[in-house]
Formats: C-alpha cells, structure tokens, sequence
C-alpha cells in the first residue's frame, strides 16, 4: 500500500495517469468512417494525473497515489509529476503492465470523446496513513477496490472524500456511503441513478458538471445553480479535473462550499482555453484573476 505522510499533502489524489494521444478533426468519425486529422500530440493525462496537477497549481500540497508502467512513457509521467512538485511517494512501477492511455478525438468546436486503455493503472494502489485536515479525491479509471479502500482509511482519518465517478460504473453503497462529495457530470448522474439515490445511500453533497451551462450543488436538502464563466473554448479535454483539483484545493484550504465551487468553476473555464489536459490546467493566480475580471 502506498503511505502518505501527514505533513506532506493537504490534498490526496488516488488515480489514473495516461499518456494522451489526441487527434484533431473537423467533426467526430461515424461508424466505419475515417476522417483525416488536421493535428497530433501526445500529452501527458489521465484524470488522476490531471486532478492532482489542478490540485497543486491551485496552491495545494498535494500527493499523488497511482500506477505507471516500466516503460518510456511512465518515465515521462512520473517526470511530469515531480516537476508539479507532486509528493510521489505512493507511485506504484508496474512490472508486467504498460502505462495506460487515452485515445482522443476533438473537434472544431472543442469538444472531445475519448477511449481510455487503462494498462499500469489497474494496479493503483490505495491511499493509507491520511491526516484528518487532507481531502482526498478519486476518479473510477483505477480499480474500485483501491478507491474504496483509500476512502475507509480517510473516513478512518477523518479526513473528506471526494469522488468523481468517470468513467461512470456501477458503485455499490458502500462506496457510496464513504462519500462527503460526488461530482458526475449530466450524463453520469444520470448512470447513477439520480441525485436522490445517492443521497439515499449518504452522500452530503452531490455537485453535477454542465460543461458551459455551469453546476448544480444539491446540499442539505437545498439546489443552488452557478453559472459557468465566459470563455473561447478550444479543447475541452481536462476541463473537468481542473474543476475537481480546484475544488479539492480550494477546500483544503478553507473556503466553503459554495466559494469553493466558484475557484473550480474558474478553473474549469480556463482548462478550456488551452489544447492538452495537463498544459491547459491553470495556476492560482489565473484563477483569482479570472473570479476578479468577472465579478
């Protein structure tokens, strides 16, 4: 198991990191169709490696549990990773499992779809040894084993959980119950069963993605709306990591819920602005400076 110590994180990110390989083209391929691209690159990405990479650029000491492969490109990763200043104690080298990657496809718009081999990352780790001030935050593209177990050993600290559940799967209410925040996006929550559901089985607080219409925060009973901030989108790729990762930040830190959403509202808007997940991800100070020319 991978240890994180107290003193080194405020924020805990258990998760995936990929290698991206994006395409760019003018519309999504039909089936059996091909398209000829306009543009390649290969990033680094992963949601794990993304929300960690928000995390600390919004000024959160953050650790990163995950898996990555004996090969070129978990060499790459783990260099991305240690130049974000990330705590890679927890980091797993699978010996018998290549680094995992994602296939995208984006469009003129921004928009993006994407097919993700998940290789190294099924065997991520699980989180142990958290402190009751840390947030730790998941995503469902490693095993849903490693995401329960880290969430016992935070519940264990006293310390908050977050799940973003995508790629959207089947959560028992275990899991579920193990959650202070869930944060699916339209089409998730709608694989979920619905807000009430999760609230059913214990869940605080249910935030849901809109992309650019905003979220809707169900807590305590009550619906609040936030409207998204006014960007040119070119990618979308990233965009809702950046807003998990600042949240997690902006929660570690201190800020309440709802002031919190507003720094990982800005945060996504900004991801959207830049092609690539990780390159597009934003500072602190990009933040705060976007919440200020808007308000």
């Amino acid at each position: 198991m991978a240890t994180v110590p107290n003193s080194h994180a405020s924020v805990v990110v258990v998760g995936s990191a990929n290698v991206d390989l994006v395409a760019t083209t003018p519309r999504h391929p039909l089936p059996g169709e091909t398209l000829i691209g306009s543009d390649f690159h290969e990033y680094p990405g992963g949601k794990g490696l993304n929300q960690a990479v928000a995390s600390a650029r919004a000024g959160a000491r953050t650790a990163f549990i995950c898996a990555v492969g004996d090969d070129d490109a978990g060499r790459f990763l783990h260099s991305i990773a240690s130049g974000e200043s990330l705590d890679l104690a927890g980091i797993h080298i699978s010996p018998d499992e290549p680094t995992g990657r994602a296939l995208i496809v984006v469009d003129h718009l921004g928009e993006n779809s994407i097919i993700v081999v998940p290789g190294s990352n099924a065997a991520c780790p699980p989180a142990t040894n958290i402190g009751p001030s840390d947030v730790v935050l998941a995503q469902l593209e490693i095993p849903i084993s490693a995401v329960t177990n880290s969430f016992i050993a935070a519940r264990e600290a006293g310390a908050m959980t977050i799940l973003n559940p995508a790629p959207a799967a089947e959560l028992s209410a275990e899991l579920l119950s193990l959650c202070d925040i869930v944060i699916p996006n339209e089409h998730e929550i709608e694989l979920l069963g619905g807000v009430s559901r999760l609230q059913e089985a214990g869940v605080k607080t249910v935030i849901v993605t809109k992309g650019a219409a905003g979220i809707d925060i169900y807590h305590e009973g009550v619906r609040e709306q936030l409207p998204s901030f006014r960007v040119t989108p070119v990618d979308t790729t990233g965009a809702g990591d950046a807003f998990c990762g600042s949240l997690a930040a902006s929660l570690a830190a201190g800020h309440e819920l709802n002031d919190a959403c507003l720094r990982a509202l800005a945060g996504g808007a900004l991801a959207t602005t830049t092609h690539g997940a990780v390159p597009s991800l934003p500072s602190q100070d990009e933040i705060e400076s976007l919440i200020a020319a808007s308000s």
